[in-house]
């Protein structure tokens, strides 16, 4: 696939660095000569120095043949204009920009085709935010992701000496829990893969990722681990465009303070929220910390612009008695550095984002993408097509499929037809869908949803091919 990409900032990097591993012919623009010249050192890819939004650099960059356009610079306005460009100049066919203003998504009529022609806008702040009410309503988790419209959840937990599970074969799980059905996906231990067998034995330390319809998630991390107190007091250092997502989302359900360092900031953040505690105040100041009791906060969350500034504030919230403690961290060296250490929970925002473009990249029908382990694994939801004769999945069982050494079918979401009603009828997250979790003999059926658990990303093409039609089905 030819794809053009625009702005070589953290996020239009790492789905360069994501795509071009995956033999994706890619052209990155940006006005920074040398950050391009990094970015081309590392990557096997085409750089153009210039702006985004302007028709003879598009030019220069490919625009005329290309599949796809990933318009990711720091500006809404340079996104929106060259996805304009790239519709009515050169006819690309997928157009993807990223929106960080709330007023531009509250208005969607303006991505129309007549008007600025994306197709698909995506917010990685607001991704980010979704990302982390997710790991507060689920304290003891390291990662929550979602499928099927929310009906399956994917969670990793790291099992601790003493816990339910420790010691135990895998398939005591389902001897113990017959009520209640789930699937272990994979296990990481010391940041190796073990494929899940029924014999398999966990052990304390082991990073354990298990599948369960929604609903049953907290009945089966009893069994993972011991579950945390649940969430009540929330601290969040920095005010920007995360901070003050983050604080609208939960200061409704929580107990939040936010520390901004900028006091214009942290007046307009007082205005704008309702029950959240706004201070003025820098986050590594240890004096401010301990006077805001710290100590009490259930979470603590360092989400500014500063990679150093949110590690050593955490570390500070941790030292001083905050029970557990979120950060974010733009470079991925930091993210292996300190994830599993004092800071329980070290946050890429690039890795967090990844998912949502891979979903448009993909080959076949993927309805969605999750990046696991820092983008060393991944979790994909492919829909099934075809018939025995085209497909090479549907009317197969699982055992009969092909699939390469280390990934795993967790789940199917499957439609049930009700008599009289509509073909497809309800969507996804209608109440015709059920959640199978697949055996040797589950069958596949067209237009399943298959959760598919790839412990390396290498293996993606090969699954991806798996689920293509072959030419000639309609």
């Amino acid at each position: 696939m030819k794809i053009v990409i625009l702005g070589a900032g953290q996020v239009g990097s790492s789905v360069a660095e994501n795509l071009a591993s995956e033999a994706n012919d890619i052209t990155v623009v940006d006005v920074n000569a040398e950050r391009l010249k990094k970015l081309q050192d590392r990557l096997d890819l085409r750089t153009v120095t210039g702006n985004a939004a302007h028709p003879a650099i598009l030019e220069q960059a490919g625009a005329r043949d290309a599949d796809m356009i990933l318009a990711v610079t720091q500006s809404d306005e340079t996104n929106m204009v060259a996805c304009k460009l790239a519709a009515t100049m050169f006819n690309i066919p997928t157009k993807i920009a990223r929106i960080r203003s709330a007023d531009y998504l509250s208005h969607p009529e303006i991505f129309a085709p007549e008007n600025f022609a994306v197709d698909h806008s995506i917010c990685p702040e607001q991704i980010l935010c979704d990302y982390i009410v997710k790991l507060l309503e689920f304290p003891e988790s390291l990662q929550v992701l979602e499928f099927a419209d929310g009906k399956v959840s994917l969670v990793a937990v790291r099992a601790f000496h003493g816990g339910p599970l420790v010691g135990h074969e895998l398939q005591y799980l389902r001897q113990h829990m017959p009520q209640i059905e789930t699937r272990v996906a994979a296990v990481f231990r010391q940041d190796s893969p073990i494929v899940p067998e029924g014999k398999t034995v966990i052990e304390a330390g082991d990073e354990v990722f298990f599948i369960a319809a929604t609903g049953n998630i907290r009945g089966v991390m009893r069994e993972l681990r011991r579950m945390d107190k649940p969430v009540k007091r929330v601290m969040i250092g920095g005010g920007g465009n995360i901070g003050r997502r983050l604080a609208k989302a939960i200061e409704n359900k929580y107990e939040v303070k936010i520390i901004e360092f900028n006091k214009a900031g942290a007046e307009r953040l007082a205005a704008e929220l309702n029950h959240t505690l706004v201070l003025a105040g820098d986050v590594t100041d240890e004096e401010l910390l301990e006077a805001e009791n710290v100590a009490e906060m259930d979470v603590y969350c360092a989400v500014t612009n500063d990679d150093e500034t949110n590690i050593m504030s955490s570390l500070l919230a941790k030292r001083r008695g905050a029970r557990k403690v979120i950060t974010l961290i733009n470079r991925s060296s930091y993210v292996n550095l300190v994830q599993a250490g004092e800071i329980d929970i070290a946050i890429s925002p690039a890795q967090a984002t990844i998912g949502t473009l891979l979903a448009h990249v993909r080959r076949g029908d993927c309805a969605v993408v999750h990046a696991l382990r820092r983008g060393a694994a991944e979790a994909l939801e492919l829909i099934a097509h075809g018939d025995p004769k085209s497909s090479r999945v549907v009317g197969r069982r699982v055992e009969e499929i092909d699939l390469p050494k280390g990934a795993t079918i967790g789940a199917i979401v499957r439609r049930r037809e009700r008599p009289g009603a509509p073909k497809g009828a309800g969507g996804i997250n209608g109440p015709d869908y059920e959640v199978i979790f697949a055996h040797h003999d589950t069958i596949i059926e067209p237009d399943d949803h298959v959760i598919v658990f790839v412990v390396n990303k290498r293996m993606v093409p090969k699954v991806e091919k798996l689920f293509q039609v072959d030419v000639g089905f309609l």
